[in-house]
C-alpha cells in the first residue's frame, strides 16, 4: 500500500532538519536494472526469480540491494541477462563497478563483501547518482523524485538512476552519490544539480546533506557540525578517529585536514512542521561542544 502525505505548506524543501539521517546499513551495495513493477518492499521477493535470489543472495551478506531503473519511459521487461552495479562504500577508497550477468550465481557476492571486484564486473571511472522514486513506498518519493531524476539525466544521461526505497522517506527527493554513499535529502532540481557537480568535483555540500551512509548516525552528526565549523568541503578531508557514548551523549575525535577537534553531540527531538506519514516527530542531534585540539609537540632529545 502506497502511503501518501498532504502537504499543503510546501515541506519536504529543506525546512525539516535531515542531518545525521543517512541510512547506517548500507556499506555494501547491489544495484540490479529492472524497467518491471517494484514492489513496495524487495525482502517480499515479489520479483522475477532471478532478481528475487540475487536480492535473497545479498540480504544473507549484508549487502543493501536496490533496483534501479534509467528515468523516463518505461520498457517492458524482457527476459534477458541481468545489468548490475556493486559499491564498496567502506573507508576512505570506495568503489563502484558494472558487470552484466545471466543469473545470481554468476555475480560473486563474496567477494563484494571481501572489499575485492568481482570477476564478472570491471570497475566504474564515475560516479553514479540514485534518485528514490519508489511510488509503491511513499508516493513523495515518485511524485518529486522523478522530475528530479530526469532532470539530473538531462546533465548525466549515462550515470543518473532511479531507484527503489534508500531510507527516509520524509526527506523526499532523496539523492545517493555512489561510490561512497553520500544521502541528500529534500532536493530541489536546483540543489540536485549543485551536489552532482560538488561530488564530481570531489566535494560536498553541506546545505541539505543527510549524511554518509554505514556510518553510525551520532557520527554523522559529528561530520556534519565539524564540517560546519571548518567549511571542509572535500569529501576525504574529515574523519572520525575515535568515539566513546556515555549515554545519549556520544564524544568524538575529528580530524579535518590537519586540524584535530574534540567534539561532543547528543540527540534531539523535533516535532515536524506537519503531522503526516512522512514526517511526525524528527530525531536529530545539537551539537553540545566543538574545541580545537591542541597539537602534540614531542620534546626534541639533546645530543650527546
Amino acid at each position: 500500500m502506497t502511503r501518501a502525505c498532504e502537504h499543503p505548506d510546501g515541506s519536504h524543501t529543506g525546512a525539516v532538519p535531515n542531518l545525521a539521517s543517512a541510512t547506517v546499513g548500507a556499506r555494501l551495495w547491489l544495484l540490479v536494472e529492472y524497467d518491471g513493477p517494484w514492489p513496495s518492499h524487495l525482502e517480499s521477493f515479489e520479483l522475477p526469480e532471478r532478481i528475487s535470489k540475487l536480492v535473497q543472495r545479498a540480504l544473507e551478506r549484508g549487502i543493501r540491494p536496490q533496483l534501479i531503473r534509467r528515468p523516463g519511459r518505461r520498457a517492458r521487461p524482457q527476459e534477458q541477462d541481468l545489468r548490475v552495479l556493486v559499491g564498496y562504500a567502506v573507508g576512505p577508497n570506495p568503489w563502484l563497478a558494472s558487470g552484466v550477468i545471466a543469473g545470481p550465481e554468476d555475480l560473486d557476492l563474496d567477494a563484494l563483501v571481501a572489499g575485492v571486484v568481482p570477476e564478472s564486473c570491471i570497475l566504474e571511472d564515475e560516479p553514479v547518482f540514485l534518485v528514490c522514486t519508489h511510488a509503491k513506498r511513499n508516493a513523495c518519493c515518485a511524485r518529486i523524485g522523478l522530475p528530479l531524476a530526469r532532470t539530473l539525466a538531462e546533465n548525466w544521461p549515462d550515470r543518473v538512476w532511479e531507484t527503489s526505497h534508500v531510507g527516509g522517506d520524509r526527506y523526499a527527493a532523496n539523492l545517493v552519490c555512489l561510490p561512497h554513499g553520500i544521502f541528500y535529502g529534500s532536493m530541489s532540481q536546483a540543489a540536485a544539480i549543485a551536489a552532482a557537480n560538488a561530488y564530481r568535483s570531489g566535494e560536498i555540500i553541506l546545505d541539505r546533506y543527510r549524511g554518509r551512509a554505514g556510518i553510525p548516525e551520532p557520527l554523522q552528526a559529528v561530520e556534519h557540525f565539524a564540517r560546519t565549523h571548518t567549511g571542509e568541503r572535500s569529501v576525504g578531508a574529515v574523519a572520525v578517529e575515535s568515539s566513546r557514548s556515555d549515554g545519549d551523549v556520544t564524544e568524538a575525535i575529528v580530524r579535518c585536514g590537519d586540524v584535530r577537534f574534540q567534539v561532543v553531540v547528543e540527540p534531539s527531538v523535533l516535532q515536524a512542521p506537519c503531522g503526516t506519514a512522512c514526517a511526525e516527530q524528527i530525531t536529530t542531534y545539537r551539537l553540545v561542544s566543538l574545541d580545537r585540539l591542541r597539537p602534540v609537540r614531542y620534546a626534541t632529545p639533546a645530543l650527546t
